[in-house]
């Protein structure tokens, strides 16, 4: 009797042998959404191929999403699975928990049937509404094993007639789509749903703005984020030398019950999620710079341990500083370099950022780098950002003081981009801070990295920022303080996530993972903190109710409203810099060096 394909994979298996498994051709992938799809929160995903030989097939999604940097495990999200080939039923079962085995008995055509949920609202999930629906590729696009990611594939759209469908995938028709490889199929989300769209010319490139709800940025908000999209465009262009697109996408969604803002970068688009209150505001054109600025740091030059991408498995890399700290740091730029915020509004950017390093507990860059893919709860989960974008300035800084200012971090960030993305690699610790020396002209920079970025030392800016016309300010506050640091949670519940040794909160019993309810007079929500300082100012001493609720049960403890003394640190612009420190002030906030 001929042996079953399922049958030789298990001997395989057991002979500690690579399993035999055919390598689909032809792939087709089709997503359905419509109003019956968006009652339920689902759509409905097919995926369609032919095999040449009689073995078993491996199809897994990705476990994550490039740039967010945590296992989401997309598969939890699927459901009534079903594969058939000329209409009869396959068997199949599960090689992993988003590994699936079909055994294929004869070569063929081979239909995979799922629905996928899309009630999650993350920018690298799924989410949907009764007209609405953005999706990423990670989440619904399963890949064969064996393939590799040179994988061409056809997606067609399947949605209502009067909706409309915007991702970054090439178009051949309405609604049909292609990518050349799998890396480029799962990178470029989709917007499909009763949204805005519009599209004009960004630094000679096609640029198009996808809003949702429709109707939620128009008029003059509408104009004013145009105005600053072409204004930080090119002055970002500039650093590279290129515009790497040929078209782009930024996708919007405003959102009354998502407390803040938060977006994702793709190669050719990016996809935000926003409180309404962000329009209008420059902080929606800072995340906007930021996420387009990844389109060069990051989607393309990137740490050589993230290349190639792998979708089974975190990449953990100490060098996520420097892909999103310093690509904050440009966001800045791109800000003040635009006429989008002036230099005052340039220094109040970098004071936030030192406030928020400063109250944070100390870690090394390169370890917070790490440590993202596990989100520590200690308040450094993310801590790369800020601080990276401080240490970004502080380069700067030292790279155009030893040149005289006739380099900058702008020339490093170009000869990694061409020296690195553009021969097909990423760039190690190594190379970054050969680059950087290169362009300093002078020394090494391995004692700043020592202390700085692969140790815990406070930044040394009361020595380096004079050297570009800053001055170091640190001004002794005197406030009540309640001790404790929170994490808004499906957009509306504050969760202690740090809470201070020896705080008032702590004495009065506050715990990690406790959901604050009220503090006093003031209910707990993302801006609680300056509330309380601001009205317990002169209640030094007085005992107040802290309602929170522990393991589902509510609960009040009694705090003593305590004050602390806090260190505000701040740069300020010298008036009475040297020469050589103002023309670099005016070259970091201008993009520019003096060359010979």
């Amino acid at each position: 009797m001929p042996t079953s394909p399922l049958v030789s994979v298990v001997a395989a298996l057991l002979a500690g042998q690579p399993a035999p498994h055919s390598t689909p051709i032809n792939i087709q992938y089709e997503v359905t959404f419509t109003r019956s799809t968006a009652a339920t929160r689902t759509l409905q995903v097919a995926m369609r191929f032919a095999v040449e030989d009689p073995e078993p097939v491996l199809l897994s999604l990705p476990a994550w999403t490039p740039g967010a940097y945590e296992i989401s495990n997309f598969a939890k999200s699927m459901a009534e699975f079903h594969a058939t080939s000329r209409g009869v039923e396959l068997h199949w079962d599960k090689a992993d928990f988003d590994t699936w085995r079909l055994d294929v008995p004869a070569p063929g055509s081979v239909e995979v049937r799922f629905t996928v949920s899309a009630d999650h609202l993350d920018n690298a999930m799924a989410w949907s509404k009764a007209d609405f629906l953005f999706v990423n590729g990670t989440n619904i696009f399963l890949y064969p094993e064996g393939r590799g990611t040179d994988i061409k594939a056809d997606v067609t759209v399947t949605t209502e007639a009067d909706w409309l469908v915007v991702t970054g995938l090439p178009a051949l028709s309405k609604g049909h789509f292609v990518a050349s490889n799998y890396h480029d199929l799962v990178d470029m989300p989709f917007f499909i749903g009763k949204i805005d769209v519009d599209s004009a010319l960004v630094d000679g490139k096609q640029h198009r703005v996808a809003s949702y709800p429709a109707g939620a940025l128009t008029g003059g908000a509408r104009q004013l984020f145009w105005s600053q999209l072409k204004a930080t465009v090119p002055v970002m262009a500039k650093v590279f030398g290129e515009t790497p697109w040929d078209n782009y996408s930024t996708l919007l969604l405003f959102d009354g019950d998502f407390a803040g803002g938060a977006a994702l970068e793709h190669q050719n688009s990016h996809l935000g999620i926003y409180n309404p209150g962000f329009i209008g505001t420059p902080i929606l054109a800072s995340i906007t710079a930021h996420e387009i600025f990844h389109a060069w740091n990051v989607k393309r030059l990137r740490p050589a341990d993230m290349v190639p991408y792998r979708y089974d498995q975190p990449q953990p890399s100490t060098l996520l500083w420097v892909s999103e700290g310093i690509t904050d740091y440009y966001a800045d730029l791109a800000l003040v370099r635009a006429a989008v915020v002036d230099s005052t509004g340039f220094l109040d950017l970098t004071a936030d950022k030192i406030r928020e390093v400063s109250a944070a507990p100390a870690v090394a860059l390169e370890d917070a780098s790490l440590s993202t893919w596990i989100q520590p709860t200690d308040g450094t989960a993310t801590i790369y950002y800020p601080k990276g974008s401080l240490a970004g300035l502080l380069i700067d800084i030292m790279i155009r003081d030893g040149s005289d200012n006739k380099s900058s971090l702008d020339d490093v960030m170009r000869a990694l981009y061409q020296r690195a993305y553009k021969t097909g690699r990423g760039f190690t610790t190594e190379e970054w801070w050969q680059v950087v020396a290169e362009f300093a002209r002078q020394g090494d920079f391995s004692d700043f990295s020592r202390r700085y970025v692969d140790g815990r030392e406070p930044f040394p800016y009361a020595k380096i920022a004079p050297l570009a016309g800053f001055r170091y300010v640190a001004d002794s506050i005197h406030e009540p303080r309640i001790g404790v640091g929170t994490t808004t949670m499906d957009g509306a519940r504050e969760v202690v996530t740090n809470v201070i040794a020896g705080s008032a909160a702590a004495d009065a019993g506050v715990q990690l993972g406790d959901e604050l309810i009220s503090i006093g007079d003031i209910k707990a929500n993302p801006t609680f903190g300056a509330a309380f300082r601001t009205q317990y100012r002169a209640r030094i001493g007085e005992k107040i109710p802290v309602v929170l609720r522990r393991d589902g049960n509510p609960m009040t403890v009694t705090m003593a409203v305590r004050e602390t003394v806090r260190v505000e640190e701040r740069l300020e612009y010298d008036r009475r810099a040297t020469l050589k420190a103002t023309r670099i002030r005016q070259g970091i906030l201008r993009g520019t060096t003096e060359h010979p």
